[in-house]
Order: structure tokens, then sequence, then C-alpha cells
């Protein structure tokens, strides 16, 4: 049975496919809502079980407009001629990871967070993904 394939002609990933490729990657965006208006940034991040784990500064308007509410979050890799690539969206109600969960949860981080940084706990409620080539 061949791939399916969606309105564009990319491949549509299942689910495990989605988790495997999120965490063969390290950086993604949180897309969030601030002042009323699509926000984007950029974050650092592990896969930990289904969810996606990221640092993001105490004061920081992703933190204030993230805790609590539902967020996008977005991870992909293309080549540079765009031949070939994919990318995996996951939808989830963010929570701030409380520190005793922290050190549980992120042993073995390949970054060294602020000390600032607060963590974010995005759950894969709904995720999707595609592939290109």
């Amino acid at each position: 049975m061949g791939a399916m394939l969606d309105s564009f002609g990319l491949e549509v990933l299942r689910r495990d496919e989605c988790v495997a490729l999120l965490s063969a990657v390290n950086v993604g965006r949180v897309v969030y809502t601030r002042r009323g208006l699509p926000a984007v940034q950029p974050v650092r991040f592990v896969l930990r079980d289904e969810d996606v784990l990221c640092g993001a500064p105490a004061g920081s308007a992703l933190f204030a407009a993230a805790d609590g509410n539902v967020v996008a979050f977005e991870a992909d890799i293309f080549a540079p001629d765009l031949a070939s690539g994919w990318y995996v969206t996951v939808l989830g109600r963010a929570a701030e990871l409380r520190n005793g969960s922290v050190a549980a949860a992120l042993p073995d981080l390949s970054w060294r967070p602020r000390t600032d940084d607060r963590f974010l706990r995005i759950p894969i409620e709904v995720v999707t993904g595609r592939r290109l080539g």
C-alpha cells in the first residue's frame, strides 16, 4: 500500500513517525499568542515520552503567554535545495515543569540552561507531520 499524500502531494506521516522524527532534532519553534497576535520563538528542546520540553527565561513573553495556554510547536529538517525533508507540528496546552520535575526529566541536556530559565512542557495532544521527497 502506497503512502497517503495530502493535497500538496506531501506524504502524511503517522503519529509514531512524527514522534520519532522529533526525537532526532533539538531545535524547534513554539507558536503562541502575544498581544492578540501570533508569535514564534525558536527554542532548544528535548522529547521525553510524549512531551516536548523547552526552556524559556522566566520574564520572557514566551513563558508568560505559553504557560497554561494551548500552543503549537514545530520542528523540521529540509535539504538546502528543498528536494527532501520533513516537518512535524504539535498542539498542546503548555505548562511549567516544576523544579522537582526538572532534574528527573532533563538529566542529560545537550545545552546548558540559563540560570533564570523555566521549563515548559508541551504534551503531544495533537501531532501532524509531512515528508517531502
